[in-house]
């Protein structure tokens, strides 16, 4: 066990270090990134021709048909693509596609519905890297084609006017990289809220640009005067003023993800874009409800695939990839069950949604499996696949989910892959010293998220006390060393610890606020005997 650690600013030095931070040059980036750092991976490949055939458009009075997805980034990437051409006094008609009814992606349902509208220029944001065969259909219609996107991308292109790419940035920030070339500073500065939102919520890497992003996108979100956001902010009892990565993602995102999830999400987009605060007060109510309505759908799916994980008697411990299948979830809720289960089992998740003729499936990935591959290797079984090396979406026939399913367990049984580090405290603590400046010095690393997480402490040695269940039976709200703790999601463990008990724990450190008062405490992931 490695020795405690026994200040904060020792903490800050072991937690820089752990991020390959071990320079002055690098401390000052990380720290303080600038716009000059990153000039040149902003200028991506084709944004040029983009600007120029968008610029024809406005000086010829074309309508531009802008297509997104249904995601907080395909919603923030339509919102700033959007939001830019309407500055720039450009008839322009966004369109999220229906998830169920329309699938992922650039359609040629929504070709046609492009020109039926007039649209003689069509950009995507968040999608089109792989729509080869609708571009061609967009050519036969006469539209041109601007395609903005940052997923993997197969091995034929798709025909275009340009192709903006980049699997760095998120879908709103490759969208971005385009617009800020035709808006104006002021406006450009503003819409890196959408940035950062899209950034967090898609799981972006927070290294490099992206923290720049994310950094400048969230301090333009403490004082935007953005009246969707003002409003769902408001609606989840946040601070505006406040906001961080995590309110983003476990807060805010979440409603915005809801609509496009069970219904339309053309909703959350009208949201993004409105100016009338009525209309927000109602879309926010709208979102929530159907929030509410998605989280019961998600939690009767977690309970069902558990009981077909056990209905299989697996022996999980030599269980490289869970996949499972019924036609009882609905297509916008898969993506959050293989999340569940990737995290509760530790492996990959395939998770599909069975459909009469065609099936919708959603894959997470686990321990540097880069899942949008692997699941490529089946595409002899597939109609369509898509995403990153974390998240991947499909669609195969209904009759060839069992081949599929052998196959793919078959690949990844034989791969070797590295050892993760999860549930590993990046450093050890004396619990007792802890204090507020112990967090203080943690949260000069924000924004945390993938690349750069929150801090995972530990304690060898602690002692349990004033042990309790709460939130109806389902948490642990304890002290450990004296020190307040909550241990969410581990009620059930209470049989098993008793107050007096010596255990080592695992927890990251966050503000409790009771009666007004802030106090330290710390929120545990994993207690040991």
């Amino acid at each position: 066990m490695a020795t405690a650690i026994s200040s904060p600013d020792e903490l800050l030095q072991v937690l820089l270090k752990k991020r390959g931070i071990n320079t002055k040059s690098k401390s000052d980036q990380f720290f303080n990134p600038e716009l000059k750092d990153y000039q040149s991976e902003l200028l991506l490949p084709g944004i040029k021709t983009a600007k120029s055939r968008i610029l024809k458009a406005i000086e010829n009075k074309e309508t531009i048909f802008i297509y997104g997805d249904y995601d907080v980034d395909g919603l923030t990437a339509t919102a700033i693509i959007y939001q830019g051409l309407v500055s720039l006094g450009v008839k322009v008609l966004p369109r999220i596609p229906h998830r169920e009814k329309e699938g992922y992606g650039l359609s040629n349902f929504g070709l046609d519905l492009a020109k039926d509208k007039g649209a003689t220029l069509l950009i995507t944001v968040d999608n089109g890297i792989v729509a080869v065969k609708q571009s061609l259909y967009a050519k036969k219609l006469g539209i041109d084609l601007i395609i903005t996107d940052h997923h993997i991308p197969g091995n034929e292109k798709p025909e275009a006017v340009a192709i903006v790419h980049s699997t760095t940035f998120c879908g709103a920030g490759v969208a971005w990289c385009l617009i800020r070339e035709l808006v104006s500073p002021e406006l450009a500065d503003k819409l890196l809220a959408f940035v950062a939102m899209g950034t967090i919520c898609d799981l972006m890497l927070l290294v490099g640009v992206n923290r720049w992003l994310v950094k400048e996108g969230i301090k333009q979100l403490r004082k935007t005067d953005n009246i969707g956001i003002l409003s769902l902010a408001s609606e989840c009892g946040l601070k505006i003023n406040e906001l961080s990565a995590f309110h983003i993602s476990h807060i805010l995102g979440p409603r915005l993800n809801a609509a496009g999830r069970i219904e339309s999400a053309m909703d959350a987009l009208r949201l993004l874009c409105t100016k009338d605060p009525q209309k927000a007060k109602k879309l926010v109510q709208s979102l929530c409800l159907i929030n509410d309505q998605k989280k019961q759908l998600t939690l009767d799916a977690i309970f069902q695939a558990k009981e077909l994980i056990g209905s299989d008697k697996l022996d999980l411990s030599h269980k490289k990839v869970l996949v499972l299948h019924s036609s009882k979830w609905i297509p916008g809720i898969i993506g959050l069950i293989a999340g569940r289960i990737c995290d509760e089992y530790k492996v990959p998740a395939v998770v599909i949604s069975e459909g009469e003729v065609e099936s919708k499936g959603s894959a997470r990935s686990f321990n540097g499996l880069d899942i949008v591959a692997t699941i490529r290797k089946c595409s002899d079984l597939l109609i369509d696949v898509g995403g990153h090396p974390k998240a991947a979406g499909f669609t195969l026939e209904t009759k060839n989910i069992s081949q599929f399913k052998e196959k793919l367990e078959n690949l990844i049984s034989k791969m070797d892959r590295q050892k993760g580090d999860t549930d590993l405290a990046e450093a050890w603590v004396d619990v007792k010293k802890l204090s507020v400046r112990w967090l203080e010095v943690i949260e000069k690393l924000e924004p945390f998220g993938v690349g750069n997480p929150k801090p995972i402490l530990g304690s060898s040695i602690v002692k349990i006390s004033d042990m309790r269940l709460v939130g109806e039976g389902k948490h642990l709200k304890l002290k450990l060393d004296g020190v307040g703790a909550i241990a969410f999601s581990m009620g059930n463990r209470k049989p098993l610890l008793k107050d007096g008990q010596l255990v080592s724990a695992l927890f990251s450190l966050e503000i409790d606020t009771f009666n007004g008062a802030n106090q330290l405490q710390l929120k545990v992931v994993g207690i040991n005997n």
